[in-house]
């Protein structure tokens, strides 16, 4: 039987989805970042054939099974980015056929036909429209220098920035400032700071959980930059939906990536926030996960 991977590649996590002939996922699996401007193509690289591994052990079929790949991966915009993924993930995958796609492309094939916008929200933040035509506009989604508002990245930034000026001014760290020295297991922000200076990757975005579970406790610190992102996010979509001209239609907006579901604060905040910038707007998922969208595009 002939079986086609499909892989959904972030800047925290991988997800794997294999798929048999008949279009059924059989097995599903995760592993590390894949983002490749943000971990390097080499480490992307990796991370993807450590997920396909996992996948195909799961499922106890051999790689030689799979026909096709199908890879949505964030950091992929540029053409060649994309090329130096390919040209490393065709030497690890020999003979099967490559696909790969932006996250962002593969965001609006999880969400189905017809109109929508999609609010990615993860380590980095994105969104993206697609009119009754096809056509498609897009903002964010360019890397923490440039956009990444509202994402895991910028909000474990803003959380850093605040407890250090907190303990810089009063002298003692806040609570939240405890929270993530000792969740991340730094001795000081000086070490911290550290190390973010030379991985900010391993550092913000892992602070995106202290926060959201402060902010669940009433953490007054963590809720103000929840609402912040929130209101970050909901200006992403608010931006998109001025450009495909939607208004006072009934669309749907698909929300989708790792910062979702962890903190009933911020869903809150993040479903206002949007329900004030389209009042007739659905607020809902995707139809599938971004890995299993990119086995069947590659199916096809």
């Amino acid at each position: 039987m002939n079986y086609v991977l499909g892989f959904d590649g972030g800047g925290t996590k991988t997800e794997c989805a294999l798929m048999d002939a008949a279009g059924t996922i059989v097995a599903r699996s995760f592993s590390g970042p894949s983002n490749p401007s943000r971990v390097g193509v080499e480490a992307a690289t990796r991370e993807i054939l450590k997920a396909a591994e996992i996948c195909l052990a799961e499922a106890g079929i051999a790689l030689n099974s799979v026909v096709a790949l199908g890879a949505g991966l964030a950091g992929t915009g540029k053409p060649e980015m994309k090329e130096g993924m390919k040209a490393s993930l065709t030497g690890v995958f020999p003979g099967v056929e490559l696909n790969l796609f932006t996250d962002l492309e593969m965001a609006l094939a999880a969400a189905g036909d017809g109109p929508v916008i999609v609010l990615v929200a993860g380590t980095g933040s994105a969104a993206i429209a697609r009119d009754a035509r096809g056509e498609i506009w897009r903002t964010g989604g360019y890397g923490p220098l440039h956009s990444d508002d509202g994402s895991a990245y910028d909000i474990g930034s803003r959380a850093v920035s605040k407890a250090m000026k907190e303990k810089e001014q009063r002298g003692t760290d806040s609570a939240l400032g405890k929270r993530i020295l000792k969740r991340l297991a730094f001795a000081s922000w000086a070490e911290l700071n550290e190390r973010a200076n030379l991985q900010p990757d391993s550092v913000f975005p892992r602070v995106f959980p202290v926060v959201a579970a402060a902010a669940d406790e009433g953490d007054v610190e963590a809720r103000e930059i929840l609402v912040h992102a929130a209101n970050a996010l909901s200006s992403l979509v608010s931006a998109v939906a001025q450009h495909a001209g939607y208004g006072r239609e009934e669309i749907l907006i698909a929300k989708t990536g790792g910062t979702l579901g962890r903190s009933a604060f911020f869903d809150t905040q993040l479903d206002a926030g949007l329900s004030r910038a389209l009042p007739h707007a659905r607020i809902g998922g995707l139809r599938m996960s971004l890995a299993e969208a990119a086995a069947r595009a590659a199916k096809k």
